[in-house]
């Protein structure tokens, strides 16, 4: 289930660059993510949905949540449509993914701080 909404060479890639401050980047992003869909939501035109839906898929692909940046992508050329129809479905499919993604980097936190408690001890 994990493979299809996360790359995992993306993260661990991220983990060897990062090392400690590992657990830090993935608490950075979910707390971003947070704030984002709350702009998401809040968004009272097309050019700011846009703005939001570009800098998140920006932070999702980096992040190695690909589904999630997919669905940020489609979402930033919707904005530039005249008819903003379907927006909020789209939105719901972010808030959605977002629910699915966030445990797995909770875990992905997680192990990387069991990780770094192991190496210590050595």
């Amino acid at each position: 289930m994990a493979d299809t909404h996360l790359d995992r060479d993306v993260l661990s890639a991220l983990q060897e660059v990062m090392e400690e401050d590992y657990p830090t980047l993935l608490d950075t992003f979910l707390a971003d993510s947070e704030e984002r869909l709350s702009l998401l939501h809040k968004a009272g035109d097309a050019e700011t949905l846009g703005a939001t839906a570009h800098s998140f898929k920006g932070s999702c692909s980096n992040m190695g949540a690909m589904r999630l940046a997919e669905l940020c992508n489609e979402l930033e050329q919707l904005s530039k449509q005249k008819s903003l129809e379907g927006i909020e479905k789209l939105v719901g499919e972010i808030d959605g993914e977002f629910a699915i993604i966030r445990p797995l980097y909770e875990a992905e936190r997680q192990r990387s701080l069991a990780d770094n408690a192991t190496v210590r001890r050595f």
